[in-house]
């Protein structure tokens, strides 16, 4: 079993790697084909190989082969199932009217809510499209939708509360799934896809409430989870850490505050307030520990059931009721199923390895989940399971009590830290101390208690406590300046090394070569990604959305242009993808964050930048207006205003800033703030980058006229304005000699960025298109010399995925 489940976990890998489906008919020829040539194989291994040496490995082979060719066949029969549950391209952007039910906990965001929408069969008509009376996925509106519902402003209207399983009648407008494509950032659209959420969008109006009452099991039980979710919330008004206790409570953890977030990911327990593998058997351990305690002493029972087996039948069930309280969400549903593994084969009265048990889990797993493998709450679940089983068996004499609990802590830090690299580009330092100090904390104080609170809310006071002393020992371990560990993602071949390492310090003492794996895990530590040579410089344009963010990198210096937009709430750009982006690259210091102008989508994420990495210089063409929350954040960072005529070098890389001229120069619409920004050129032998920011039309003339058409000649030009129809005008175009154009702008943005006529434009002068919004981040590489010139690449073109776009 251990090698069907191996191989089948392969096949289902490689299919997640596809760039492209090959058809529901192509992955039923693959299962039927492999089971016969597998079947074949077994004949001809039973029939005419005679020898039992060939048997022993060719019988394991044939089987690895099918299962592989199942893993793979399954699923992509399973992708193609989902996908076909698309919406229609001709319903993007328009309103449709939608009847369904709410089918999860509504999320407040700001003054408006955001919950997953079902879609009832035959309930839905398009207001622009002839959709006919056919269902739900023949109109082409998929089953399931994620949707927004904000407030009309204009009518100071408030908007209801909203509850789970009511039915309800929208007028949304909806998209694709789309999201950001960034080296190492998290990919929303897998995220959706394998949640079954085939399109988003938001409400429009005329919102009508149909019925109140939910209609089924899950609809009453995220009914349920909200009303307990009110109730907890009433009982911790002005708890600083309620939200964490909800989150124990019945899975929600929209309330938790970053700062708190921060915390638990400097300190390596941010899955002790995710309810995952430990919260479930916790729960199964209490619940099987308390029937099993009382059946042993009622004779009757005991004669009827093994007080054993009954042990086990109850801690399944009170599992099964703590996931269904926790919404039964993707998470929490595997870490159901190897609980239920486990169980059954204690019930089976079988015995069984525990590595084979673990084997059917991830089997089953993969079967219901095959998308499961795109999340890295998989590989450490199972990679943790796979350590522990490895620290407590085979041992000749057990280790029991605080020294066990030691004993795997230190080798849980120790083991995971190469998928923590892969995953997260971090790992903390300080985890084995905290763990050690919050699991029993968090498993035998505050889930109990959260846990009867849902029965008697007066608990709710000491479990706050207990998390209040917790959190409070928490912040002082993130505060050590070293608690942290981050790095650049290492390489597949140095992935696999890692492992190979963390494998061999997991074997007994005596084992030859176990002393090669510090070394190897040394060198996995001490992989640094290349950097341009001397001379040489990388950018990347960074998909932020509708708003700008690029990264310039030299030999030895980092500098940031724009940090994205704002998101709304306390979400934008520099958090969600300018700060993973930058760790992700090995970039632990700035020398320079230069700001184009004040505009909410160039600046927005810039307070998220200056609190997550250390800046040597913030450069603005308005600076004065940046004081009040720059250096409050960072007392040492210089502030420097951005003005034509200032030039440095980094590693044989020329800087020159081309705009603004001083104030009041020129006058007019050049007093604009978009007319303001600050224009930058990047040039070495291979070739120039010029960031134009936002300016327009006359901008671009005034720069003309200043500096001449040479000084804005550029192989790579990110275009001004995100592709505006006010800026990119026919002579600067012309001037500018590029190859290549990049517009940063948003999916579907309401601005019609880039327009049309300026893609046009720049491509009859020669430069070909590129854009983040359809392919990701967009990288320049510009060389050392001149004979090897500039290439441009786009991240979703680089690292392609058969649900991009769909």
């Amino acid at each position: 079993m251990r090698i069907v489940a191996v191989s089948f976990l392969l096949g289902v890998g490689v299919l997640q790697m596809q760039p492209s489906l090959g058809g529901r008919e192509f992955y039923l020829m693959v299962l039927a084909g492999g089971l016969g040539a597998v079947a074949a194989g077994m004949l001809l291994c039973g029939r005419w190989v005679k020898r039992a040496a060939h048997r022993t490995w060719l019988r394991p082979a044939l089987l690895a082969a099918l299962a592989f060719v199942a893993g793979f066949g399954w699923a992509g029969l399973r992708a193609e199932a989902r996908l076909g549950d698309a919406l229609a391209g001709t319903l993007e952007g328009v309103d449709v009217v939608v009847r369904g039910r709410i089918a999860s906990l509504p999320q407040a965001v700001g003054e408006g809510w955001r919950f997953v929408f079902e879609v009832e069969a035959g309930e839905v008509d398009a207001g622009e499209v002839d959709a006919g009376e056919a269902g739900a996925g023949e109109t082409g509106v998929p089953q399931r939708l994620l949707l927004s519902w904000y407030p009309d402003r204009r009518a100071a209207a408030v908007l209801p509360a909203l509850t789970p399983g009511e039915r309800w009648q929208f007028v949304v407008r909806l998209k694709r799934p789309h999201g950001f494509a960034n080296p190492s950032g998290f990919d929303y659209e897998a995220w959706l896809l394998e949640r079954g959420v085939r399109a988003t969008g938001y409400v429009r109006a005329d919102a009508r409430l149909l019925e109140r009452e939910p209609a089924g099991l899950m609809q009453q039980v995220h009914r349920l989870r909200a009303q307990l979710r009110e109730r907890m919330l009433a009982a911790l008004v002005d708890a600083p850490h309620g939200a964490i206790l909800v989150a124990l409570g019945v899975g929600d953890q929209q309330g938790i505050r970053a700062q708190d977030w921060a915390v638990f990911r400097r300190t390596g327990i941010g899955h002790l307030v995710s309810i995952s593998g430990l919260h479930v058997a916790l729960v199964g351990l209490l619940c099987g520990g308390g029937v099993g305690a009382a059946w042993r002493r009622i004779p009757a029972l005991a004669l009827r059931l093994p007080a054993q087996k009954a042990r086990a039948v109850a801690a399944l069930a009170g599992a099964s009721a703590y996931a269904l309280l926790a919404g039964m969400g993707i998470p929490v549903l595997r870490a159901w199923l190897m609980l239920a593994v486990v169980v059954l084969a204690m019930l089976s009265g079988r015995a069984a390895a525990p590595s084979r048990v673990l084997a059917i889990a991830l089997f089953i797993v993969l079967v219901v989940d095959p998308w499961a493998v795109l999340a890295g709450g998989f590989w450490l679940s199972f990679g943790a399971v796979t350590v522990i089983l490895a620290c407590t068996g085979g041992r000749l004499r057990a280790v029991a009590g605080w020294r066990a609990a030691l004993r795997i802590q230190l080798a849980l830090s120790v083991a995971l830290i190469p998928l923590l690299l892969a995953l997260f580009q971090s790992f903390p330092l300080v985890s084995p101390l905290a763990n050690l100090f919050a699991v029993p904390l968090v498993s035998f104080v505050i889930t109990p208690l959260v846990l009867a609170a849902l029965l008697l809310p007066m608990l709710l006071v000491p479990a706050h406590a207990a998390t209040v002393a917790m959190m409070a020992v928490l912040e002082r371990l993130a505060a050590l300046e070293h608690a942290l560990w981050e790095q650049a993602p290492p390489p597949p071949w140095l992935l696999g090394a890692g492992l190979v390492a963390v494998g061999l310090l997991l074997l007994p003492r005596a084992t030859p070569g176990r002393l090669a794996a510090p070394a190897l895990l040394l060198a996995l530590l001490s992989w640094q990604p290349p950097r341009p040579a001397a001379g040489a410089f990388r950018a990347v344009v960074l998909d932020v959305g509708q708003g700008l963010a690029v990264h310039v990198q030299t030999r030895s210096h980092e500098l940031l242009f724009d940090a994205g937009p704002a998101y709304g709430g306390d979400a934008d750009a520099g958090g969600r993808v300018v700060l993973p982006y930058l760790r992700a690259t090995g970039v632990r210091r700035l020398d320079a964050l230069l700001l184009s102008h004040e505009d909410i989508d160039h600046v927005g994420g810039a307070v998220s930048v200056l609190d997550g990495i250390a800046v040597g210089e913030v450069m603005a063409t308005e600076p004065d207006g940046l004081v009040h929350w720059a250096q409050a954040r960072r007392p040492d960072t210089a502030l420097r205003r951005c003005a034509a005529g200032q030039s440095w070098f980094w590693d044989g890389v020329r800087f020159d800033v081309l705009h603004p001229a001083s104030a009041g120069d020129g006058g007019g619409r050049l007093e604009h703030d978009n007319n303001r920004s600050c224009v930058l050129r990047v040039w070495a032998a291979g070739g120039a980058l010029l960031l134009t920011g936002d300016i327009e039309a006359v901008a671009e003339r005034a720069i003309l006229a200043r500096h001449g058409a040479a000084a804005v000649a550029a192989e790579v030009v990110v275009s001004a304005h995100h592709g505006s129809r006010s800026s990119s005008s026919p002579a600067f175009v012309e001037a500018s000699r590029a190859t290549a154009v990049i517009h940063s702008a948003g999916h579907r943005n309401a601005f019609g960025h880039p327009h049309a006529q300026v893609r046009a434009r720049w491509a009859a002068a020669g430069a070909r298109n590129w854009r983040t919004d359809s392919q990701g981040a967009v990288e320049a590489r510009f060389a050392a010399t001149a004979d090897e010139g500039a290439g441009v690449s786009a991240w979703r073109d680089v690292q392609p995925r058969y649900w991009h776009g769909r």
